[in-house]
């Protein structure tokens, strides 16, 4: 009986194991993540500010102003005026991105660029993984870039 114990303890595992969600690769996660920064990114170079608003989470916080912007609206309302004018008063790319193992959270960061392409600026953003391939953001900020005053 004594020996029945450990098969039965581990077979009783079994499906506890089988039923365990597959962990995702974490480069295909990064490389998801990578292109949801770009494409987020593309809204303001395309100055499409509906798209841009698709990438906000309803819970969102940007940071960087005088005040945090907190959730969609304010930040959307916030963001408004920098879609308002033809030309885009800035750009980004990811640079730099990592994916908890868990698959649900990731963080970007890279430069921003004036429009003639002078770095002003390093962004770091918080993006929440919110359905099957949908990534939101939650957090953003940026910070100066080196040897700007």
């Amino acid at each position: 009986m004594h020996r029945l114990i450990p098969i039965l303890c581990a077979s009783a595992l079994l499906p506890a194991c089988a039923s365990a969600p597959a962990r995702q690769d974490a480069g295909a996660l990064r490389q998801q993540v990578m292109e949801t920064e770009r494409a987020f990114a593309h809204t303001m170079a395309a100055r499409d500010f509906a798209a841009f608003q698709s990438f906000v989470s309803e819970e969102a916080v940007f940071l960087g102003g005088r005040t945090p912007l907190r959730g969609k609206r304010q930040v959307a309302d916030g963001w408004k005026p920098l879609f308002a004018k033809p030309d885009a008063p800035f750009s980004w790319e990811p640079a730099t991105v990592e994916v908890l193992d868990s698959g649900t959270l990731a963080l970007s960061t890279g430069p921003v660029r004036d429009p003639g392409g002078k770095v002003i600026e390093t962004f770091t953003s918080i993006w929440r993984l919110e359905g099957p391939g949908v990534w939101r953001i939650v957090f953003d900020t940026g910070s100066d870039a080196c040897g700007n005053p």
